[in-house]
């Protein structure tokens, strides 16, 4: 199997690229088109600022490549939500492979943003382990989007968010697989079985 990592402006691919070897996987990291066209398997990881990185996405025909991509596709938390169709972020117009709105969570209370820490999953139709419903799964963010028609698991900070979503060949989590423990491992060895 030839997986590929997305190279581009994201803040976790060195983190990516360590759960992966913990796994015994082999990988390459680029942003050469033809590599990523060609790769059985893509994560398209994301720590960032959305306009920031479709700016670069685009500036480097990346978000064309991703949208046409046949094989399977895991988009990571700013990977995720930048598969949605526009991002409260900086009014962000974002790929569109989701439908959705990316929103901004609205402090309440107690509850802070950015969110912060550990939250159990809730899978529904899902293409993750079964073993990871009810499990804890590790998030950092200030942006969610909210449950819809392509949620595949779900937790709640705020208001109940999609953590997990998956269209066709693309599939996404808002948490942190790679600094998820057990539960990360699980969700990436999912996608690696597809």
């Amino acid at each position: 199997m030839k997986l590929v990592i997305i190279k581009y402006n994201a803040g976790n691919i060195q983190s990516v690229s360590f759960a992966l070897e913990r796994l015994g996987v082999d990988f390459a990291i680029t942003d050469n088109a033809e590599e990523i066209r060609k790769a059985d398997k893509v994560i398209f990881p994301g720590v960032g600022e959305a306009s920031t990185t479709m700016r670069y996405l685009r500036e480097h025909k990346l978000d064309q490549v991703i949208t046409a991509l046949k094989q399977p596709v895991l988009g990571i938390c700013l990977g995720m939500q930048l598969m949605c169709t526009f991002s409260e972020e900086n009014n962000t117009e974002c790929l569109g492979i989701f439908g959705e709105t990316v929103k901004r969570f609205i402090p309440q209370g107690d509850l802070k943003v950015p969110h912060m820490g550990w939250n159990d999953l809730t899978l529904s139709d899902s293409w993750i382990d079964r073993g990871v419903d009810h499990q804890y799964a590790y998030f950092v963010h200030s942006f969610y989007v909210p449950v819809n028609s392509h949620t595949s698991a779900t937790t709640e900070y705020i208001a109940p968010f999609s953590a997990a979503m998956h269209k066709d060949n693309f599939y996404a989590v808002q948490f942190h697989p790679e600094k998820s423990a057990e539960t990360g491992e699980r969700v990436l060895k999912s996608f690696l079985a597809l």
